[in-house]
């Protein structure tokens, strides 16, 4: 039986000491690779998928998105609706049943007048089968101007002293709005419950209806 000895002994392998090996594995982890730009803009769609369903963020894009509701603006018809037009008459003429034909020709002449004043008539506007008390008072609160057509008349009759008290009371700081316009009677008659205004003396030329006129007009200039 041969000796060991006569084969001669395997040549080891040269082996690189083990901390060296271990600096060189984590040297190569350590840097990734650098994928090309679109390589990475392609991973950053795949791996943020968008969804329908998901509300869009928050921010000026989404306030500027087309989606977004419309503003609305108010209708030239509704700020027209202002001054002269917010109501429905410029003059309600208050008068007694007896004073009639006159109340007539003053509106004749107010709404002929290159004004075109709007006016009230009762026994020509007023809603047939409405109540008295309610016409009156609507008659008033949709006129700017009220002409207290002053007569004895006018001093008997309950209904036109109702009618000045109601407009007195609505606006009794109002300049202009209220014009007394005296006829047939002296300045010792006039209503103490107006003594605090001026009146129209209807006995001129034209009844004082010019005097009116302006009067109307002055107060509509201060509220366009």
């Amino acid at each position: 039986m041969a000796s060991s000895s006569s084969f001669p002994a395997p040549r080891s392998r040269s082996k690189k000491p083990l901390g060296k090996m271990a600096d060189w594995f984590r040297q190569a982890l350590s840097k990734p690779k650098k994928l090309p730009d679109s390589a990475e803009s392609s991973s950053r769609d795949v791996s943020q998928p968008s969804s329908q369903d998901d509300p869009p963020p928050l921010g000026l894009s989404s306030a500027l998105s087309p989606t977004s509701p419309p503003t609305h603006v108010g209708s030239s018809s509704s700020s027209s609706r202002g001054g002269r037009w917010s109501k429905d008459y410029d003059v309600c003429v208050c008068h007694s049943e007896e004073d009639l034909a006159a109340a007539q020709e003053l509106v004749s002449y107010l709404e002929g007048s290159t004004a075109s004043l709007r006016c009230f008539l009762q026994l020509r506007d007023a809603t047939p089968g409405g109540a008295i008390v309610s016409e009156l008072c609507q008659a008033l609160s949709s006129s700017h101007c009220r002409v207290l057509l002053i007569t004895p008349g006018f001093l008997q009759d309950p209904w036109c002293k109702y009618q000045m008290l109601q407009a007195l009371s609505e606006a009794p700081g109002a300049e202009g709005r209220t014009i007394p316009l005296m006829s047939g009677l002296t300045r010792a008659a006039y209503p103490a419950e107006l003594r605090f205004m001026y009146f129209v003396d209807g006995r001129g030329p034209d009844g004082g209806f010019r005097q009116v006129k302006e009067a109307v007009m002055r107060y509509l200039q201060t509220i366009s």
